[in-house]
């Protein structure tokens, strides 16, 4: 199906963190769907970005270079996990943003074989070598690359089951992973020249929250620039809250499918489920306001 260029997604992973297209398959789809705007937002990764740049964006598609920092969540608010703070029009040579990413890139790759070992303990056959030969040379390994040697070896029958059984927050091969400050990744975002975006709320608060008021309100003191207000999961109520919670704190909307290619393969790019849409007039606002 073909969409016209009235639509945008500014949210996608590829096969630099946990997704399973390459950055130029991405920008191929993408042109494909006749999408507006896109953004490769790997995780705490911007050589997603840069191929794309470098394989040649088609002039009928706008893109905006992209990144998802994991961030250690304000100690006021009591949560638990990251935080995930995009970065929008980033410059991808900024010294100071690179050292927080490899940073963060070092501190995955010492994770990855704890993990491994947890699993080796209990009995389960799997080796770093098999979840590096499946990420690739050009990507960064992770909890969803180990889950799909565990299913290709039908250790599991699902990627679910994966992190379900063995790999997801509190079961018996989970790491913890590092993050770096909530206010360090807001500021490296700004200071490469770009506007910092708090990812699905949604995942954050499940349900309309005072508390989301509260993290919002801390954010922007650091500098946050704007929400990502249309996510496949928000229902319209959340929508429509998270609008209100973005306008009240002059903040910029933005929206994307959290693209992973078959990890995910029920949400497709630009559409998520199919009922899933983001005007291009947010990829306007985004642009006028850098």
């Amino acid at each position: 199906m073909e969409y016209k260029r009235g639509y945008i997604d500014l949210h996608l992973h590829s096969t630099v963190s946990d997704g399973t297209l390459s950055p130029e398959a991405i920008v191929d789809m993408a042109e494909r769907l006749h999408l507006g705007a896109i953004s490769i937002t790997d995780h705490d990764a911007i050589d997603g970005s840069l191929a794309a740049l470098q394989y040649g964006i088609p002039p009928s598609l706008k893109f905006l270079t992209g990144v998802e920092i994991s961030a250690e969540p304000p100690s006021p608010c009591n949560l638990t996990g990251s935080l995930h703070i995009l970065g929008y029009s980033i410059r991808l040579d900024d010294p100071g943003l690179t050292r927080v990413l490899c940073k963060l890139q070092d501190a995955r790759k010492n994770r990855n074989p704890q993990i491994i070992e947890r699993l080796n303990t209990m009995g389960v056959d799997i080796s770093i070598d098999e979840v590096h030969s499946l990420a690739g040379a050009k990507g960064q390994t992770g909890r969803p690359h180990i889950a799909q040697v565990l299913l290709l070896k039908g250790i599991v029958k699902s990627i679910q089951e994966a992190f379900d059984k063995y790999i997801g927050k509190g079961k018996p091969a989970y790491v913890d992973k590092y993050r770096v400050d909530f206010v360090q990744a807001i500021k490296v975002i700004k200071d490469a020249g770009g506007i910092a975006v708090l990812a699905h709320p949604y995942i954050i608060y499940p349900e309309p929250d005072q508390r989301l008021e509260k993290l919002v309100t801390l954010l922007v003191e650091k500098g946050l620039g704007g929400m990502e207000v249309f996510y496949p999961n928000h229902t319209p109520d959340h929508t429509r809250y998270f609008i209100e919670i973005a306008r009240r704190h002059k903040l910029l909307m933005t929206g994307g499918t959290d693209f992973h290619g078959d990890l995910t393969p029920q949400i497709k790019m630009g559409t998520g489920r199919g009922n899933f849409s983001v005007p291009y007039s947010l990829y306007v606002d985004l642009v006028e306001n850098l």
